[in-house]
């Protein structure tokens, strides 16, 4: 039995054996009362929903969402979606499955930045800060929470659900913010802090280890207050921090949804957290557009319909 391609270049033609990554996992009824599996697989290319439809318990004992699996399986195409249908699932074993090729890296979806790369780009706009408590504020921040924000994605499924995919999010908004400032005349310090800090608190809302999933804290308080919580610890190591300053920063956190109906506790009410939640919401969108494109198998000028987004979207003259 061959081997199939990367998910990107799957179709229905496609059939064989793989390894990938679980990224989640679920029992369900269909409408004649029969259990399947519907899980969804990933590697390094994207993301694909697969379905088991024979032996659901045992194979389901198989395996749980969060590992590495080895499966066999075919292109299917439901209600204008590519899917696999498995006919088996297991765990991989390590030892006997690398002989086979099996690496983690290559079942983990990943910003297409290297994330070394982008970090250093975050260390040398946060040195170069014009405010001298914020640049200290941040340094301080990113040396307690770096090793989490070099890899974490930042959202289960919505924008940047990748690794690295929060800090590719952060690192654009500090880009774009720095534009906007001089646009606009706002304090650029501000909107590199608001950057930074906007979604820390996915750090603790989230839990990642390839697969990521809602942690007990994050689906109880959830980002935004963990995120000024993760800021007042900060600013309680620096002695003499401006209370004025730190206000502004905290309502840059809790206003950037942009709304209490999209989940901020205020809306914005300063130059700086209209310009922000409007850079945060652009940013989410545009790549939550272009992986849609980018996934999108059909043969025509639009893609298959984004629920989330309520349209099709057009693809790139050319594609």
């Amino acid at each position: 039995m061959s081997r199939l391609p990367s998910i990107r270049d799957l179709d229905e033609s496609s059939a064989g054996w793989s390894f990938y990554l679980c990224a989640r996992k679920e029992r369900r009824t269909d409408r004649a009362g029969a259990e399947f599996l519907a899980i969804v697989l990933q590697d390094v290319s994207g993301q694909i929903g697969a379905k088991v439809f024979e032996n659901v318990a045992v194979v389901d004992a198989e395996f749980e969402a969060g590992e590495f699996v080895k499966v066999e399986g075919r292109g299917n195409r439901h209600r204008e979606r590519l899917e696999l249908l498995l006919q088996k699932v297991r765990r991989v074993n390590a030892e006997q499955d690398r002989l086979d090729g099996f690496r983690e890296e290559d079942c983990i979806l990943c910003a297409p930045r290297p994330i070394e790369e982008m970090w250093e780009e975050l260390q040398k706009r946060v040195a170069g800060a014009a405010d001298p408590w914020v640049r200290q504020l941040l340094t301080r921040l990113l040396e307690q929470h770096g090793q989490r924000l070099r890899i974490w994605p930042a959202a289960v499924t919505v924008h940047h659900a990748y690794r690295g995919g929060l800090l590719e999010h952060v690192l654009k908004l500090a880009e774009v913010g720095e534009q906007m400032a001089r646009a606009y005349a706002a304090d650029a310090s501000l909107l590199l802090a608001g950057a930074v800090l906007h979604d820390l608190g996915k750090l603790e809302e989230l839990d990642y280890d390839g697969a990521t999933a809602y942690s007990t804290r994050g689906n109880l308080v959830g980002h935004i207050t963990l995120g000024v919580l993760m800021l007042r610890d900060g600013v309680r190591q620096i002695d003499g921090f401006p209370g004025d300053l730190q206000t502004r920063i905290e309502h840059l956190i809790l206003a950037h949804h942009g709304s209490r109906e999209h989940g901020s506790p205020v809306e914005p009410m300063s130059v700086e957290a209209f310009i922000f939640s409007a850079m945060d919401a652009l940013d989410a969108t545009v790549n939550q557009v272009r992986r849609h494109v980018q996934d999108d198998r059909g043969d025509g000028d639009f893609t298959a319909y984004h629920p989330r987004l309520g349209r099709v979207l057009l693809k790139p003259s050319g594609r």
